[in-house]
């Protein structure tokens, strides 16, 4: 099963995106390091794996990612450029990877890897979904704790939108239809003023793919078009309690 997914900038369909399972890795850099000299990771069916960054102040090796379990780690194979990695929701929170440095763990569910080109500053996505999240200890303090079903952040914007989906529904309207993406922009532009179509859709987009509701999602391709996106991500969220009408206070009360 994947644990991380590379998404490249301007990816215009999941097709395009990167999913890595536990112990695999991915170069990345301007072209294929077929030549460079370096042994070049290879899935379970013996293909190479690499992002290719097309620019001219890129090199030809730029880095690799690994993923594990819980995180990921990056490598920064520049002798020069030190690479950034931002957390978007993070207020401005970011961890810098220094040249040479191998195997830097990123803790970020989500992450924007940000290098330097020439003049230019070039960034890919990474996502994190696996991320997990236990239960309180139980009370004797004995055992492993239980690892959650559906492990999902309170703080991130992606719940935000889900509870904004389930909002009319919860409210006491069991068959309400569910709000279209301006109508979530407008409720949500008091909490996220940035809020945006593009934004709204992602996090839905990233909600199917945390709540597993993707089939197939270590499929190369990303598994078929999943229909009736909204209408899935409520109907999971509210058999198993995962939004709540308490949780409806981290909506800014708007006029109606």
């Amino acid at each position: 099963m994947y644990s991380i997914i590379v998404v490249p900038a301007h990816a215009a369909d999941p097709g395009s995106q990167l999913r890595l399972a536990p112990g695999e890795r991915l170069h990345f850099g301007r072209t294929t390091p077929y030549d460079s000299g370096r042994t070049t990771p290879r899935t379970a069916g013996g293909h190479r794996r690499h992002l290719d960054i097309p620019h001219p102040g890129v090199s030809r090796t730029a880095g690799e990612i690994g993923a594990t379990a819980s995180y990921w780690t990056l490598s920064n194979f520049s002798t020069a450029s030190t690479y950034v990695v931002e957390n978007p929701e993070g207020a401005g929170e970011h961890i810098k990877i220094a040249p040479g440095r191998v195997d830097a763990p990123v803790p970020f569910e989500f992450s924007r890897v940000v290098l330097p080109a020439g003049g230019d500053l070039l960034d890919f996505c990474v996502w994190a979904p696996r991320h997990d999240y236990v239960e309180c200890a139980q009370a004797s303090g004995e055992g492993e704790p239980t690892a959650l079903a559906f492990p999902l952040d309170r703080t991130k914007r992606y719940f935000l939108v889900l509870a904004a989906l389930c909002e009319s529904r919860l409210r006491g309207a069991p068959h309400a239809p569910l709000p279209t993406v301006e109508q979530i922009v407008g409720r949500l532009r008091p909490v996220w003023p940035a809020v945006n179509r593009a934004s709204v859709q992602w996090n839905i987009d990233y909600l199917a793919v945390k709540l597993r509701l993707k089939p197939g999602p270590d499929r190369a391709d990303g598994g078929p078009r999943l229909n009736g996106k909204k209408e899935s991500l409520v109907s999971l969220a509210l058999r198993f309690d995962l939004v709540r009408e308490d949780d409806l206070s981290t909506l800014a009360e708007v006029a109606r």
